[in-house]
């Protein structure tokens, strides 16, 4: 399975409240049981006028079907071909 990197722009996505971040949590699941196929949401980060999702799917598709299903925009996916973080400071050996 790969994960993906999925951009939505929605401003004033910084000033979502309690309740409407709950909202749309729910909606992706629900759009996630739609889809009938192994897909995860991992997290998401949201900021002034964006949201950035990651997810594990199979390929692209999937996420813009799942995107369509919750409602959701989609203004860029990108595939993540490797991950760095604090652990890869170090040489292997």
């Amino acid at each position: 399975m790969k994960k993906f990197v999925v951009e939505r722009n929605f401003p004033g996505a910084a000033n979502l409240t309690a309740n409407e971040l709950q909202e749309m949590s729910r909606m992706s699941c629900e759009a996630i049981v739609a889809l009938n196929q192994p897909y995860y949401w991992l997290c998401s980060f949201v900021t002034e006028d964006k949201i950035y999702c990651i997810h594990a799917a199979e390929n692209e598709d999937l996420i813009r079907e799942h995107a369509r299903l919750g409602n959701m925009p989609v203004n860029m996916i990108a595939e993540v071909k490797t991950i760095i973080d604090p652990s890869n400071s170090s040489p292997i050996k």
